[in-house]
C-alpha cells in the first residue's frame, strides 16, 4: 500500500515555494513552470485541475480557468530532495501567455536567439 503524502513534508523555499514543472503527458513537451505552495499541491490534486501560486499577484492561479487553457492532472511527481515538482497534465490549448504551447520557444544558436515556434492562431 502506498504512503499517505503530505505536502506540507516538502522542501519549500524561503517563501514557501516550490517550482513546479508542467510536462504534457502525451508528447513529453515541457510546457512551463511555475511556483507551488502547500495549499496549491492540495488543490492541485484533490481537484486534478493545476492550481500555482502567483508570485506576482500573490494570489492562486488556476490555470486556464480565465483563458480556458486549463491543466489537467495526469500525475504529480516529486524529485528525489523533495524540492522540485514534475506535473503531468493534459493541457487544453496553449500553455504560454504568449499563446504559444510551451513557454520555453526560445534557443541559443550560435551565440543568437532563436524562436521556435510561433503564437498558436
Amino acid at each position: 500500500m502506498a504512503e499517505k503524502f503530505d505536502p506540507k513534508e516538502m522542501k519549500f523555499d524561503t517563501n514557501g515555494l516550490v517550482p513546479a514543472i508542467a510536462q504534457d503527458y502525451e508528447t513529453g513537451q515541457v510546457l512551463m513552470m511555475a511556483w507551488m505552495n502547500a495549499e496549491a499541491i492540495e488543490r492541485t490534486i484533490s481537484t486534478r485541475r493545476v492550481t500555482y501560486w502567483s508570485r506576482s499577484r500573490a494570489e492562486f492561479w488556476e490555470k486556464g480557468k480565465t483563458s480556458g487553457h486549463v491543466q489537467m492532472l495526469k500525475d504529480f511527481r516529486f524529485d528525489c530532495d523533495r524540492d522540485c515538482l514534475l506535473l503531468i497534465v493534459e493541457q487544453t490549448g496553449p500553455a504560454c501567455h504568449t499563446n504559444r504551447k510551451s513557454c520555453f520557444y526560445t534557443s541559443v544558436q550560435q551565440g543568437g536567439e532563436v524562436e521556435l515556434s510561433v503564437p498558436i492562431s
